[in-house]
């Protein structure tokens, strides 16, 4: 096999490996954010949040 031929199946094997690695973290990763509600504490952190509704 010549160097032209071996330089595009090496590319074209390249380019699968890295979209299905892509592909795979799409599936894994979580579409959605789980939103996290953190209750003030102390007194000027509830006098903060009062302030801001």
């Amino acid at each position: 096999m010549n160097d032209f031929k071996l330089k595009l199946v090496l590319s074209i094997l390249g380019g699968m490996v890295f979209s299905l690695i892509f592909i795979l973290l799409a599936f894994a990763l979580p579409l959605q954010k789980q939103e996290v509600i953190i209750l003030p504490q102390t007194v000027l952190e509830k006098v903060s949040h009062a302030a801001r509704r």
